[in-house]
């Protein structure tokens, strides 16, 4: 399995157990949250794009990150399809918005929030995908280890871009989303989704 002790050590804590409990009784509900979340992911990277066209290293990173994210859509619509599971989108968690409203408004801050955001939020989906790869059956197990690899170049590729594009040191806004990040895993949350926190108890 990759080594993503880099990854785990940047996120402020790790997934609790009652959140893999939860994943391992709604994969139905896992996988379907899963498409969604690469499709999202690939959006989000084109949205990038064609917002920032004289940004050539971003250009280049984030046409890779969207290709990608498009093949792992792919990837689990086929799981899905082969296990008879329907792909109906449905409501996100709170996760992403939680920490996308504290994004600043102007155009060049704005931009550093929204590569950390992403760095962050690629770092929880390879540590979950990570955690939960053990507990899987067999084609589970070796899909979600096989995205491994990729999903940590992306929270690297996302943090970089983040770095060479601010006028500032970011350490004090990585800190910050980290934060918010950490209370959105470690608290109660009404629905299940692959971002989402604490079950009920």
């Amino acid at each position: 399995m990759t080594d993503i002790s880099e990854l785990i050590d940047f996120l402020s804590c790790r997934t609790p157990d009652a959140w893999v409990s939860a994943a391992l009784g709604n994969q139905k509900t896992l996988l379907i949250d899963h498409a969604m979340n690469e499709l999202k992911a690939g959006q989000s990277a084109m949205t990038l794009i064609a917002r920032n066209p004289t940004k050539l290293d971003l250009l280049n990173k984030m046409s890779r990150l969207a290709r990608e994210e498009l093949r792992h859509f792919e990837q689990v619509l086929a799981i899905l399809k082969n296990r008879k599971i329907a792909y109906q989108p449905f409501k996100p968690s709170r996760y992403a918005g939680l920490m996308a409203k504290h994004i600043r408004k102007e155009q060049l801050p704005a931009l550093v929030d929204t590569l950390i955001v992403g760095a962050i939020i690629e770092a929880r989906s390879c540590e979950r995908f990570h955690t939960l790869a053990p507990h899987l059956d067999s084609e589970l197990n070796k899909f979600y280890c096989s995205l491994l690899k990729s999903e940590a170049r992306h929270y690297q590729d996302y943090l970089s871009l983040a770095l060479t594009n601010s006028k500032e040191p970011i350490d004090d806004r990585v800190a910050f989303f980290l934060s918010v990040e950490k209370d959105a895993i470690l608290s109660e949350d009404r629905v299940f989704r692959l971002h989402s926190g604490v079950p009920p108890q």
